[in-house]
């Protein structure tokens, strides 16, 4: 049974072994942020955008508004010590290597080969013809509880905290910083309608509360 507090990076391609990172996962807070970026220039716009009156005026108002993708900042901590504990052969010889590596191959280009598998474009894995050649970033499934996100994971930055006398950590903690890919995709349809559904949920609460309050 996974834990319920195990979250997920796992590849989606087609490669001989997709990229799959597991690790615990109940942080004390986890960063979300959206933006919007505001272009007036020299339209003839009141501070911070146009004039306006009624609710259809809304797509005159916002036409200088451009609205970023959400992103994530998320900090885990990969931790071999309960497999040392258990005399894990890989953990006793790599500690967490294979876990870090396994990152650094996920910010790695890629290239797409014959059948439409992906290896790391350092490998050589494409063609002589250039449109075989193109490298590209993994995208990711970012499944953390009942959510699953399609992700770039635009950064990583790890502080490794403990280590054998060689030197091999065993113990890191490692932040990422994951970019939501807000395209036309089943996984964040999915988000979407679940973020519809719950905002309704939570719209109705409010509305019956404010009737409740008023009687």
């Amino acid at each position: 049974m996974l834990s319920e507090t195990q979250g997920f990076l796992v590849e989606y391609a087609l490669s001989p072994s997709p990229l799959v990172l597991a690790f615990e996962f109940n942080p004390q807070q986890i960063g979300r942020s959206r933006s919007i970026n505001i272009t007036l220039g020299n339209t003839p716009a009141t501070r911070g955008g146009y004039d306006f009156t009624l609710p259809t005026e809304t797509a005159r108002v916002s036409q200088s508004v451009s609205i970023e993708p959400e992103s994530f900042d998320v900090e885990i901590l990969i931790d071999a010590t309960d497999r040392l504990d258990k005399g894990d052969p890989v953990a006793t010889s790599f500690g967490i290597e294979p876990e870090l590596a396994t990152l650094r191959s996920m910010v790695e280009p890629k290239q797409q080969g014959p059948g439409g598998m992906q290896l790391l474009a350092s490998l050589g894995a494409g063609g002589e013809r250039a449109f075989q050649r193109d490298e590209n970033a993994s995208v990711l499934l970012f499944v953390w509880g009942t959510h699953v996100l399609p992700v770039f994971l635009k950064a990583i930055d790890v502080k490794e905290t403990a280590h054998f006398p060689s030197l091999v950590p065993y113990r890191a903690t490692v932040t990422l910083t994951l970019q939501v890919i807000e395209g036309n995709n089943p996984f964040y349809r999915a988000e979407q309608l679940r973020q519809v559904a719950t905002a309704a949920l939570h719209t109705s609460q409010q509305a019956a509360s404010v009737i409740g309050g008023l009687f």
